[in-house]
């Protein structure tokens, strides 16, 4: 994975927490989606100011979604007939095998 898939984890990992975190404190401000288009606000262009909860909220959500986009590219499979190529000689093994008949075993009788 090299050293920047680490970093990107980690970063994942400590985003995903601090997120969980951030909503979880939150307080119960909006009123679902009345609120949502300004229907309970009493200035005139809704509530813009925003708090600081809310806009770490959002930062904590861009920086998640980055790095699970980057966490995806990085981990990514090479091409698909790399892909295709490892099932079929994986599903040759396992037929040349052929568990099920009881070749290779000790029958004994």
């Amino acid at each position: 994975m090299g050293i920047l898939g680490i970093i990107l984890l980690i970063i994942f990992v400590i985003t995903a927490l601090l997120l969980i975190f951030i909503v979880l404190i939150q307080d119960d401000q909006g009123d679902g989606i009345g609120g949502l288009f300004g229907g309970g606000s009493s200035s005139a262009f809704g509530s813009s100011a925003g708090n600081v909860l809310t806009r770490f909220t959002t930062i904590l959500g861009a920086i998640f979604l980055v790095s699970s986009f980057g966490l995806a590219w990085l981990n990514r499979s090479g091409s698909e007939s790399d892909l295709i190529r490892a099932a079929r000689t994986q599903s040759a093994t396992e037929n040349s095998s052929e568990w099920w008949s009881g070749e290779g075993e000790n029958s004994g009788n």
